[in-house]
């Protein structure tokens, strides 16, 4: 004898028939919900402009951190000699010299 197993999903919100489950988080907690399509629609509209205002996280959980790019050190080698600073004509610059450097700018 073979048997049918249907699995219907209601809508969390509802009650209707659900056309997909949504996952997303708030406060570091994940959650999901199943919705029909209006109900969907409805949510992905009241969260868009937080998720375009957002960063994304990466897959550890982590928040991506914003990187700055360091000055060109040929700049920053030219401008601490013509200010008079001890800068070494190779290798690597002091951080109170980038330091510095920044606050000039």
């Amino acid at each position: 004898m073979a048997q049918r197993v249907v699995v219907t999903i209601s809508d969390d919100i509802d009650g209707s028939e659900a056309a997909e489950t949504i996952a997303f988080g708030l406060d570091g907690k994940s959650y999901e919900i199943d919705l029909n399509e209006a109900n969907a629609k409805k949510l992905r509209k009241a969260l868009a402009p937080y998720v375009e205002a957002g960063r994304k996280r990466s897959k550890s959980g982590k928040a991506y951190k914003q990187t700055q790019v360091a000055p060109d050190p040929a700049a920053v080698r030219a401008w601490a000699q013509a200010n008079k600073m001890e800068v070494p004509a190779r290798g690597r610059i002091p951080k109170r010299v980038y330091e510095a450097f920044a606050e000039a700018q």
